[in-house]
């Protein structure tokens, strides 16, 4: 079997693998892998780029080193590759505790409970909770789900396509590593440089799938395909930006504005200024565009590597 089989049929069973399971609660690989980090971190941290910059090629260099040793031991039998593949895709994918806490945070809000929506928001991301209101909230919620579609989803199929478990691999490990130093803080500022920096590179060809995902797969492909072409470009994030544009316009909501992290604010320029205001049941439709841009990501990334592996065997 070719490894552009292995990898679609691999990759095809791990998103439903996600989509049946989800994570675990205890023992998650990911999570093993921020302990490991962390514990790196404690011996390497210093205030100094270069010393951020080891600690990168260290945790997600050994991570993908660990992916290529998995996969080389395993090559001669396609259904223990294809098993491989379907093993580091579940792992690494989270699209189902994305649309689960997105969902949770949605019923609540439809409930009326808005500090149980707020006390939920920080499993979805980092916004400070109690600045916001319901509406707020619901805003808050569609842009991450929009964000974490390609963190989360497309940005790893797009590696996985490229670099098959290796690439699974060290997308997520780099992923997980800017979400841990790659921040502005006093700690993090020169420290979590080369982390931030890696994964911006890294994010920036899933950014774009997801963004050309979101045009064909939204509601208003038009809509989508002007927010991206005028507003990407304003957002400080050079992926967030496509990504988070192309839903606004998809869903017809205005996105972006001004944000509260840990006590910081953000006034962040408005993405797609024409639609309307977010409301709560605009996360059910964002996590259904999400499901949506996810599957078609595996398509368009499945066929890409057995193109390309055809014209190199």
């Amino acid at each position: 079997m070719g490894a552009g089989r292995v990898f679609a049929y691999g990759a095809a069973a791990g998103l439903i693998g996600d989509l049946l399971l989800g994570d675990p609660r205890r023992g998650h690989p990911v999570a093993v892998f921020g302990r490991t980090a962390g514990a790196v971190e404690r011996v390497l941290w210093r205030d100094h780029r270069g010393w951020g910059a080891l600690h990168t090629v260290v945790c997600a260099g050994g991570a993908a080193a660990l992916g290529g040793v998995a996969a080389r031991a395993v090559r001669d039998s396609a259904v223990a590759s294809v098993a491989l593949t379907a093993a580091a895709t579940w792992a690494v994918v989270g699209g189902t505790s994305l649309a689960r806490e997105a969902r949770a945070i949605g019923r609540a809000l439809e409930a009326g409970d808005v500090e149980g929506a707020r006390a939920r928001l920080p499993h979805l991301c980092g916004r400070d909770p109690q600045a916001l209101d319901a509406d707020g909230i619901a805003r808050a919620v569609v842009e991450s789900v929009a964000e974490n579609t390609s963190d989360a989803v497309v940005g790893a199929l797009v590696w996985g396509a490229v670099g098959g478990v290796p690439g699974l691999v060290g997308f997520r490990a780099v992923n997980t590593l800017d979400a841990m130093v790659g921040h502005k803080s006093a700690r993090y500022r020169r420290y979590g440089w080369a982390s931030a920096r890696l994964d911006d590179l890294a994010g920036w060809p899933g950014a774009r799938l997801t963004a050309v995902l979101a045009v064909l797969a939204g509601d208003d492909p038009r809509g989508a395909a002007r927010a991206w072409r005028a507003d990407a470009d304003r957002h400080p994030s050079p992926n967030a930006g496509p990504v988070e544009a192309s839903f606004a316009g998809a869903l017809g909501v205005r996105l972006g504005g001004t944000l509260s992290y840990g006590g910081r604010v953000e006034h962040r320029p408005v993405l797609n200024g024409a639609g309307r205001a977010v409301r709560t049941r605009d996360i059910e439709r964002a996590v259904r565009l999400s499901r949506r841009v996810g599957w078609l990501a595996l398509g368009v990334c499945a066929v890409a590597r057995r193109i390309a592996k055809g014209r190199t065997s």
